[in-house]
């Protein structure tokens, strides 16, 4: 975090390494993830550099910034999504349960199975809508018999809002859907392998105002038994929905706040800039 540029500010008390510089008094915070020092390189271009962060249970946090700096990349960075690009070097502390995910014994596949992902573009399997959801949990090992599969993905679809909707068309393709829809079923594929943090890449710049109402109210009822960690450019949303909100400039966190006092007096100079729109 630019600690200088919270002081300067404000004139108020730096806050400890990590932490937002006001909390939500009404908000959980117990530590979920905790990042030190994490720098990101695309070949010799750094990306990110040295972040400080500790993320919150059963939060909302949104990632707000100019794009192309560093949100989704730092998103990426807490399941390890990295490691597919060519080229990436990372050096820094991403810590869950004590243990730093970049550690090579981390096992990647279990690792994003309790670290879920829903990207920008709602991307279904070329499957039926029960197999989008019955599948990844079976492979896992988390059922196996079908009439657990079937509670399973019944559960999951109704905690995505979709069961009704979708209830008399399981076994029709996941791609017949409405945009919408589809964004609702890749959220409920990711709460099915019963995650413990929800990773969200602009989940609703791609869907008509009605869908990202729809979605927005799921999350603020998802974020009462998961993590959610979101990046958005919609000022509005992230007003509407997150608890915490960190705002991010050219590969460092500026500022990370309560998301109320964010909003309505900024610590910094930058974020106040951001958000009253004189820039990105």
């Amino acid at each position: 975090m630019n600690i200088q540029a919270v002081s300067r500010h404000t004139g108020g008390s730096v806050p400890e390494v990590g932490q937002p510089h006001t909390r939500n008094e009404t908000a959980c915070h117990d530590l979920s993830i905790r990042v030190r020092d994490l720098s990101l390189w695309y070949g010799d271009s750094q990306a990110l550099k040295g972040l400080d962060i500790d993320l919150f249970q059963k939060n909302i946090t949104a990632l707000i910034g100019p794009s192309g700096c560093g949100k989704s990349t730092f998103l990426r960075c807490l399941n390890r999504m990295n490691d597919l690009i060519p080229g990436v070097r990372i050096e820094g502390l991403v810590e869950m349960d004590g243990r730093d995910v970049n550690q090579v014994k981390m096992d990647e596949v279990a690792l994003r199975r309790r670290v879920g992902m829903v990207f920008q573009k709602p991307n279904p399997f070329p499957k039926s809508i029960y197999e989008n959801i019955a599948y990844a949990p079976r492979m896992h090992d988390l059922v196996s018999r079908k009439p657990e599969q079937d509670e399973l993905v019944e559960k999951a679809l109704r905690d995505a809002g979709l069961w009704e909707e979708v209830k008399d068309k399981l076994h029709q393709p996941g791609t017949s859907l409405s945009g919408g829809q589809q964004q609702r079923l890749c959220i409920a594929r990711a709460i099915a392998v019963q995650p413990d943090v929800i990773l969200m890449d602009e989940p609703t710049s791609a869907l008509d105002p009605i869908s990202t109402a729809t979605i927005e109210d799921l999350m603020d009822r998802l974020k009462k038994q998961f993590t959610i960690i979101t990046v958005t450019h919609n000022m509005q949303q992230a007003a509407r929905v997150a608890d915490y909100t960190a705002f991010f400039h050219l590969g460092e966190i500026i500022e990370y706040n309560d998301t109320n006092t964010m909003f309505a007096n900024p610590a910094t100079r930058k974020a106040e800039d951001y958000i009253t729109g004189r820039y990105g």
